[in-house]
């Protein structure tokens, strides 16, 4: 282990979006100038969606502006009322996307591996107002999508998936967007991939997806007929070209992630209170969309608050994802919860999100472990 080490001249920080070459984008520019076509569903965002089908192997897409409307927007579509299942262990967005539907959010605690709801609390939360689950694959790990899917079968149930964190990610060759009743994925400039801002919903059903699309653009069925009170959700050009460019880097996106992640692996596997969630089983194609570890404080020497703010002096910037709970949060503090939430409680109290993203050097990721193991070595033994 090295020693006295200094921070890092630049900040390092949590993540950083991955940029394609200009000139490919530039390509694309001259093509959007050409067509003096900005918004509502130009050339280049047909293209797009076009080139999504083919890579999700899915029908029926529809793009959005960002993932929290697609979600709020898809909620609405499904005629989603009354209560929702959902884990208070996420982006706050989640959440948001229920209230903005006048649906009461029902939180219940998570599995502790990888921090996605726990069935059997689900279903110990089932109400005869309950009309679905939301769920979250948090950190790109799948739900329990078999256990989830005979739950809501079974109650007569919507299941739906906040997927934000899981572009890319596969179940024996099978993408994860094919599950469920509604799949939700983020393209903010923060994710693994990205359409700068931006956001799709997977909609199994065709006639759903015709009511989506009028819902995210004001229901104009025709140029003088509005059919139902809607919103502007559109994506532009703009972001369409952006996505375009980006779609062909996936997998090495997820390669150099891969490799960042089992650098990480490998040098802290052995520190004392840091614990590593398991990898996915092998059917799993992981897209390695973050790296979070958990610190105990007893056994590392410092809580994980303290260690966040250490490692900032190092011009190291992690997050702690996510924290507080979302039923923490003053806007829901209001909420019943019944359920005692212990694990969803101890993971945030101890998740830290260390960085991970494409530009990040290996040499670097080594050092940010060696500072790891400097500031637990030093706590230890003071």
């Amino acid at each position: 282990m090295k020693t006295n080490i200094k921070p890092f001249k630049k900040p390092i920080y949590v993540t950083r979006p991955f940029m394609p070459p200009l000139d490919e984008f530039c390509q694309g520019l001259e093509e959007i100038w050409g067509n003096k076509w900005l918004t509502n569903n130009g050339p280049v965002l047909q293209r797009y969606t076009k080139k999504m089908r083919d890579f999700l192997d899915v029908e029926n897409i529809t793009m959005f502006n960002n993932g929290t409307l697609a979600l709020q927007i898809g909620l609405q579509g499904l005629g989603i009322s009354g209560e929702v299942i959902t884990t208070p262990f996420s982006f706050v967005a989640t959440t948001h996307a229920l209230h903005w539907n006048k649906i009461r959010p029902v939180f219940c605690d998570i599995e502790p591996d990888h921090y996605t709801l726990d069935p059997e609390k689900v279903e110990a939360a089932v109400t005869p107002w309950t009309t679905a689950i939301l769920a979250v694959h948090v950190f790109g790990y799948p739900c329990n999508l078999d256990v989830l899917a005979d739950i809501a079968r079974r109650h007569n149930l919507k299941l739906i998936y906040d997927a934000a964190h899981a572009f890319g990610v596969k179940i024996d060759g099978k993408s994860i967007a094919q599950y469920g009743d509604l799949n939700m994925f983020s393209f903010h400039a923060t994710k693994l991939y990205h359409s700068q801002e931006g956001g799709m919903l997977i909609i199994p059903n065709p006639s759903l997806k015709t009511e989506e699309e009028y819902l995210k653009n004001i229901v104009f069925k025709s140029e003088v007929e509005v059919v139902m009170p809607g919103t502007n959700a559109k994506m532009n050009e703009m972001q369409a070209l952006m996505g375009l460019t980006m779609l062909k880097y996936v997998p090495q996106l997820i390669e150099k992630r891969r490799a960042i992640t089992k650098l990480y692996r490998e040098q802290l596997q052995s520190v004392p209170g840091i614990h590593l969630p398991p990898l996915p089983s092998d059917e799993v194609d992981y897209n390695y969309a973050y790296f979070p570890i958990e610190i105990d404080e007893r056994e590392f020497g410092v809580g994980r608050d303290q260690l966040y703010e250490k490692l900032k002096e190092y011009n190291i910037f992690t997050r702690r994802y996510f924290y507080p709970l979302i039923c923490d949060f003053a806007c829901y503090r209001n909420v019943p919860v019944a359920d005692p939430l212990e694990t969803a409680r101890g993971v945030a109290e101890q998740i830290l999100a260390l960085p991970i993203y494409y530009d990040l050097e290996f040499e670097d990721v080594e050092r940010i472990c060696d500072i790891l193991l400097q500031i637990n070595m030093h706590n230890r033994l003071t």
